[in-house]
């Protein structure tokens, strides 16, 4: 596998998870109570994010090549289970009021 999908992969995991693992705001802003709503909306901003890095990553090695529906729904579905050791994490493992 090449160096750049496995970099891939990592930070695609790694954003996934960040609005689960931290009560801040894209990591920057402190929320006294960050909902989850909250959340699904800054892992739309990291979905957007990530697939911005893997575009530029494509171009440096090749044309990009067209993408249709199924490919979008594909890397949904592939960020939201990269999501599910956070959640599960923020929702059922960590005590209420810490």
């Amino acid at each position: 596998m090449q160096a750049s999908v496995v970099t891939l992969l990592i930070i695609a995991f790694l954003a996934a998870n960040l609005p689960f693992l931290t009560s801040r705001l894209a990591g920057v802003l402190p929320i006294a109570n960050k909902h989850f709503g909250w959340r699904l909306l800054e892992m739309a901003l990291l979905f957007l994010l990530v697939g911005l890095f893997a575009r530029f990553l494509e171009a440096k090695q090749m044309p990009v090549q067209q993408q249709h529906w199924q490919f979008y729904v594909t890397t949904i579905a592939l960020f939201l289970v990269f999501a599910f050791p956070g959640f599960v994490y923020q929702m059922f493992w960590k005590k209420r009021g810490s």
